[in-house]
């Protein structure tokens, strides 16, 4: 997002498609609509009908009364009459029949997916503090009654108890399902829409489209998303100058105003909205210090995790899938503010770079171990290990060196094979998709992640989108958009699952401190008309919906950046093209993703057949990398970048730390059991230490350190994670 140099396409370079109508979406069968497999294969709904649901007006009178006169003796019946008589008897009774076979073919289902998985479980309370009160009660006449369960799902129009005890209505017109029963808190029986698998079913990574969306600012602050605490603390501008200035502002509750973020930034009100936004999955950014932090960092630590943790059991209530991504990582390995820090790059890079690669790898570890648990698998099935690092200030050795050494450390944690842990999402450095083809090749479940964006190529952006609301709405904008589909599709057929992580209707770079705190603007206009969207006109809207539909459909598998923006100091939203929330709401987002599929037509490039080879989805020779491909790509590499001396000269950690482990709150049943949570460790044969500063060591600041002199009594040789014992299966 923010200060990011992303190459994209200049409104020049489409000049020629201005107020040119897009081909009709005739090809292109990898974007046509999916077919929920959880429909069965004999089921032949439409996903754009199925979650049109039968009102009063579809009914009919199966019978049709017939009043005789009062008093009056009926007449003898002759045969005919008698036969003429029976037949709408006749008629009842079958259409009583027919009645019943409607009846158990709702009630069964229901019966299978919802009644009978709650009583087939022993579970818990979604609140990690929450219990039932006892349900008897006194009635008038001394005996007791019992009132009715609370529903544990409910679909459109139905009332949602959310986990802070508040009520509110479900808003789902695309056939959504939301689950929640107290005594089966890991039940994954919920979707989030009719074309979608609910979570207790595969992901098909082929067929299955990815309409996501980030919960960017949440965990991990930036400026532009959540403007008013920059505001608030002049000379802020990230996290780490941010926790300083409220740590120091202890009458206004110091650094733990941070917590009340947390709590309010995000509701369950938004995840229910995200899903009955027709959107199946989540991004959701985390930082390390969410697991612990060294001494000297000015983050809040170990706070933020027990929102996360209930982020997940949200997104499970309502059916959503999610891309946990590790955002910052130590000593920044992009140098943004969303990275932590604004500056150097201190990952791989400088004097301690080889030191903070040990302390990203053993957070990778405590992540996986917790997301591979049989609890949140299924709720987090992808782990984007790393965001966006600069492999050009890097280096391509030894940023591909740290990531085969992490691939191997997840590997080892969770085995191999479909169903075994995440997908490991790794980040395209902004080089292009077309460079990581062969990377890893025959590796398991490995997905490329890339972040186009307009807004960050440095051009004025003149190129009008109010071109009217016709089908010329958008302009040149439109065909720029579709033109990154021809690389997210050869990526497919290249490397593996391929998605767009990042995105937005920012086709300038207008907003409040979009480009950083006191940040320069390219834009060629004004960026006052576009920092406030209550005068944006019909023409505007319509181009950016023209606009954002053909990204969508370009990128097939996407999130976009960001769900929601918070209002700045004036009490508006001021980088309104970033929030998907207030376009869905005010016109200019689409209310049903799909109706994007077919926007760029034939322009998205060479034709994806849906299908991937076996082993890039945890099939066939999943796990098979040559020994010849990784052995180029060393850990530790030989040198990094602004460090005084080979990287085995480095300062480093020791392996003989007590090991972080995260855990989930534990769960009160209804009759007061307690229920497992899992102990935070999905592989018991993990057991190596975690790294730690050597006794008398003088480390440099691990953040600022490019070409320090090495302090002595640092350096020796790095002791990756211990070869590690697949777990037994675990199902």
């Amino acid at each position: 997002m923010t200060e990011r140099p992303v190459s994209a396409l200049s409104s020049g370079s489409v000049a020629a498609a201005a107020n040119t109508s897009l081909p009709a979406g005739d090809d292109a069968s990898f974007f046509r609509e999916p077919r929920a497999p959880f429909l069965g294969p004999d089921s032949t709904e439409s996903p754009r009908d199925s979650y049109r649901q039968s009102t009063p007006n579809d009914s009919v009178d199966l019978l049709a009364g017939k009043n005789e006169p009062a008093g009056e003796e009926p007449a003898p019946l002759s045969s005919e009459t008698t036969k003429a008589k029976r037949r709408p008897l006749l008629i009842f009774l079958a259409a009583l029949a027919a009645l019943i076979v409607v009846v158990l073919a709702v009630i069964l289902p229901v019966y299978f997916t919802v009644i009978k998985p709650r009583n087939n479980n022993n579970a818990a309370a979604v609140s990690p503090t929450s219990t039932v009160d006892d349900p008897a009660t006194p009635t008038a006449t001394g005996g007791t009654t019992t009132p009715p369960a609370e529903p544990v799902s409910g679909v459109d129009g139905s009332t949602v108890r959310a986990t802070d005890g508040s009520t509110f209505t479900y808003v789902n017109k695309l056939g959504g399902m939301w689950y929640s029963d107290p005594d089966d808190p890991y039940n994954n029986n919920a979707y989030p829409n009719s074309w979608t698998p609910p979570l207790n079913q595969s992901w098909n990574y082929g067929t299955d489209r990815m309409f996501g969306v980030n919960l960017g600012g949440w965990f991990v602050l930036e400026p532009f998303i959540s403007p008013a605490p920059f505001q608030r603390y002049p000379g802020a501008r990230d996290e780490w100058t941010l926790s300083q200035r409220m740590a120091a502002d202890t009458a206004n509750g110091g650094l733990n105003q941070l917590e009340e973020h947390y709590r309010t930034f995000i509701t369950e009100q938004d995840i229910a909205e995200i899903a009955g936004a027709g959107l199946n999955w989540v991004r959701l950014p985390i930082p390390f210090w969410a697991i612990d932090k060294m001494p000297d960092e000015p983050y809040l630590e170990k706070t933020s995790w027990k929102y996360i943790v209930q982020a997940f059991q949200w997104c499970r209530k309502y059916g959503l899938r999610v891309k946990l991504d590790l955002h910052a990582i130590p000593g920044s390995q992009s140098g943004y503010n969303h990275s932590g820090k604004l500056g150097q790059i201190n990952f791989m890079m400088g004097t301690m770079g080889i030191a903070n690669a040990q302390r990203a790898l053993n957070y990778m570890r405590i992540i996986t171990e917790f997301i591979s648990q049989p609890e949140w698998k299924d709720v987090v099935p992808m782990f984007g290990i790393m965001n966006e690092a600069r492999i050009t200030d890097i280096g391509e050795e030894q940023l591909r060196g740290f990531y085969v050494e992490a691939y191997k450390m997840i590997r080892g944690i969770t085995g191999v094979g479909e169903g075994k842990g995440p997908f490991i999402s790794l980040h395209d450095g902004f080089q292009g998709l077309e460079r990581w083809s062969g990377f890893l090749e025959g590796g398991d479940r490995i997905a490329i992640d890339r972040h186009p964006y307009f807004a960050f190529s440095g051009g004025p952006a003149t190129s009008p989108i109010d071109t009217g609301t016709g089908p010329t709405a958008g302009g040149t904008w439109v065909q720029a958009a579709c033109q990154w589909g021809a690389s997210m599709n050869a990526s497919r057929n290249a490397f593996g699952v391929t998605l767009g992580g990042e995105w937005s209707n920012g086709f300038n770079d207008c907003g409040l401190f979009l480009t950083g705190v006191g940040g320069r603007q390219s834009y060629g206009g004004d960026c006052a008309d576009w920092q406030d969207s209550s005068n944006w006109t019909a023409g505007t809207k319509a181009g950016l919906m023209r606009f954002t539909s053909a990204t969508m459909d370009a990128l097939g598998d996407w999130f976009f950046w960001t769900w929601k923006i918070g209002p700045s100091t004036r009490g508006i939203v001021e980088s309104p093209l970033w929030s998907y929330q207030l376009g869905l709401r005010n016109g200019w987002m689409p209310t049903d993703p799909r109706t994007a599929i077919g926007t760029c037509g034939s322009s998205t490039g060479p034709r994806f057949d849906q299908s991937f080879e076996p082993w890039m989805t945890g099939g066939v020779g999943a796990g098979s990398i040559g020994a010849a491909q990784t052995a180029q790509y060393p850990f530790p590499p030989a040198f990094l970048s602004n460090a005084p001396v080979a990287a085995s000269n480095l300062p480093m950690y020791t392996p003989t730390g007590a090991i972080s482990t995260l855990s989930a709150p534990t769960y009160t049943g209804s009759t007061g059991n307690t229920i497992s949570a899992g102990n935070g460790w999905f592989n018991p044969n993990d057991n190596a230490p975690a790294p730690t500063p050597i006794s008398g060591c003088s480390y440099p600041d691990a953040w600022d350190a490019w070409n320090l002199a090495v302090p002595s009594g640092c350096t020796g040789t790095p002791i990756p994670p211990a070869a590690i014992t697949p777990p037994p299966s675990r199902r």
